[in-house]
């Protein structure tokens, strides 16, 4: 989280400056760009006859209206007080519910599960998307640079996934007034077009946006599918609350970014009402053809930030999604020393980068890839708004009545965008529904792989408490006492770790200061120092530590060391010996899961960190012991 004040109150002007553009530059960053795209792709409908000047202003009520419920009245307004300890997001809004009730567990799991899986989706197809719309801006400053679109649009995302290695600090320092300056251009050009046709000005009326849904027909259930294009990055608004704070996301929204979306939207409907040719590509014909190279600079600059937003935000959902464990144990970079939001998480950025260049090449440009757009946005939206009503009621208190008024109309409105987008399936749109798909199995599996282990491994299991009865017992077969300490990593702090059994059973040692440690994540994303160590003896021999961290948080055992040594435990270093258990897993088509799950579930815990490396132990000080396991 920041070290600034998160909500800008109680902290100096300065400060909520700097969150104020840095909010402007990360969480609007993705939605800023959605005017280069959505509304040519919802006049295309319309091209094959042209454009009646009711379409088009029909279509930017739609827009504007679509930006006003769904943007502000949902996210900036509601959504952004629904925190979980100042974080928000699909996953720490499930974490919230966990934490506050048991109630329907299951079909909320679930619910998280596919707005995770969507928001990954999501992450692949906006850097793809975004990026080709800028660079065809090229193609209007000159035909030759036409065959040289893809291949500059193929370099830019090399290079963007090279960087995340080096992390986004110093570079996030210019997001800001790059963005800043973005939405300026783009509000002033559409002001300055408003004049073409004063007539736009009605689609501040939502009656045209009611009239165009109504008497458009199938096309217009079509057009829905691009017009949600104009929300695309609002879940950026939900899932950057701890890194900025609510009111300086929600200052940004109303004194800059909402502004200029409405006037650039405005302008554009205004130059297709004057010029109907325009509607090829409203968004860069807005521009003399002086200024059209500095503006797709401007807009590939953009579109690369917009990138950097929904990269980031998906390490920081693999992170989250590791912690309460829906993935295995992958290594996380942290790239920033004051700031733990600056996160690199190589085998995440490896799939992105091979997801968006798949889609670069497959679909070849942005019309292709518009139409395959939507789904995991809309998707994810529809998961929100299910959680939130569960909000509602645990959290806040609202009766089941009162809830359903409030979110029923925001879930139907949601749910007609959903079915539009999904009208778009046999053009493209399959695609994130398959990326979705395909996440959603692997945390599913590894959910449940993950619980068949801990149940057989429970089988074998003997209670720490039985063990110390038995082991204090003095006889000629008691283990050799050598010294030092010995510090054995347990999943469940009441049962004796495998690790300290299977020392016993082939080296007949024991310390003469044991510590079962047991590292716990908390349902809420940070946690004080104070909480974070709980110490307590059991025998002359033996203590047992628990390590509290929340699920934001780096869970660096060795980090914690000194607070235990402030909690009253006494060791020394190159005394000590950290123990460490290693399964090698073996599936068994007879029993737990399916064949198929079980190799995909041996197959991700593959690709799991060493748990020396997660946990961050020192390397000179570790013991691994394996042992095998049929699951």
């Amino acid at each position: 989280m920041t070290t600034l004040n998160a909500e800008g109150s109680g902290g100096s002007w300065k400060q909520f400056g700097v969150l104020l553009l840095g909010a402007i530059g990360v969480v609007y960053g993705d939605i800023g760009t959605s005017p280069l795209y959505a509304f040519r792709e919802a006049l295309r409908p319309f091209a094959h006859d042209g454009v009646t000047p009711n379409e088009v202003i029909g279509l930017i009520s739609l827009m504007l209206w679509t930006l006003t419920i769904i943007v502000t009245f949902k996210y900036v307004l509601f959504l952004l007080r629904a925190d979980n300890d100042g974080e928000g997001g699909t996953l720490s809004l499930l974490a919230l519910l966990m934490k506050k009730t048991s109630t329907h567990a299951t079909i909320f799991f679930f619910a998280g599960v596919i707005g995770a899986a969507l928001f990954i989706g999501d992450a692949m197809i906006t850097p793809a998307l975004s990026v080709l719309s800028a660079l065809e801006g090229l193609k209007l400053v000159t035909p030759v640079f036409t065959p040289y679109v893809l291949p500059i649009a193929i370099a830019i995302m090399l290079l963007l996934f090279f960087v995340q290695s080096v992390g986004t600090a110093a570079v996030s320092n210019f997001f800001g007034p790059i963005t800043l300056l973005w939405f300026a251009v783009m509000g002033v050009a559409g002001f300055l077009h408003l004049a073409d046709d004063p007539s736009i000005f009605a689609a501040l009326n939502p009656l045209y946006a009611l009239d165009f849904i109504t008497h458009a027909g199938f096309v217009g259930l079509v057009v829905l599918g691009a017009v949600f294009l104009t929300v695309t990055g609002a879940e950026a608004l939900y899932a950057d609350l701890g890194h900025f704070g609510r009111k300086p996301i929600q200052v940004a929204w109303f004194a800059v970014v909402f502004p200029s979306l409405a006037l650039n939207y405005l302008g554009q409907g205004a130059l297709v009402l004057s010029d109907p040719a325009a509607a090829s590509d409203p968004f860069f014909l807005m521009f003399p053809e002086w200024a059209l190279l500095p503006v797709v600079i401007l807009a590939t600059a953009a579109t690369i930030i917009a990138s950097q937003a929904v990269i980031t935000g998906a390490f920081s959902l693999a992170r989250q999604a590791i912690h309460l464990g829906f993935l295995p144990r992958l290594e996380i970079c942290f790239t920033s020393e004051t700031n733990t939001g600056q996160i690199y998480v190589p085998s995440v950025n490896m799939m992105l980068l091979i997801g968006v260049l798949a889609l670069i090449l497959s679909f070849g440009s942005s019309e292709s890839l518009a139409t395959a757009y939507g789904i995991s946005v809309t998707g994810a939206m529809v998961v929100t708004t299910v959680l939130s009503f569960q909000f509602l009621r645990v959290v806040w208190g609202w009766n089941v009545v009162t809830a359903l008024i409030v979110l029923l109309p925001l879930l139907v409105l949601e749910s007609v965008f959903l079915g539009a987008n999904l009208l778009k399936i046999h053009d493209g749109g399959y695609v994130p529904v398959l990326i979705a798909g395909a996440l959603m199995v692997m945390m599913w599996t590894w959910k449940k792989g993950t619980l068949l282990v801990r149940d057989k491994a429970a089988r074998n299991d003997i209670p720490l408490r039985q063990f110390l009865r038995s082991i204090e017992r003095k006889s000629d077969h008691s283990p050799v006492e050598v010294p030092g300490t010995a510090i054995f990593l347990a999943s469940l702090p009441d049962m004796t770790p495998n690790v300290l059994l299977h020392n016993l059973k082939h080296n007949r040692v024991l310390h003469e200061h044991n510590v079962i440690l047991n590292v716990r994540t908390a349902t809420r994303p940070y946690v004080s120092l104070e909480e974070r160590v709980t110490i307590e003896k059991l025998s002359p021999r033996f203590t047992k530590i628990q390590l509290l961290f929340g699920f934001m948080e780096d869970q660096n055992i060795s980090a914690a060391l000194p607070l235990c040594r402030k909690a009253g435990f006494q060791f020394e270093i190159m005394s000590t010996s950290f123990y460490v258990g290693r399964r090698k897993l073996v599936g068994d088509p007879n029993t737990g899961m399916p064949h198929w799950q079980d190799r995909l579930f041996i197959a991700m815990a593959g690709f799991a960190i060493d748990p020396s490396d997660y946990f961050q132990l020192p390397s000179n000080r570790v013991v691994e012991l394996g042992e095998q396991m049929v699951i």
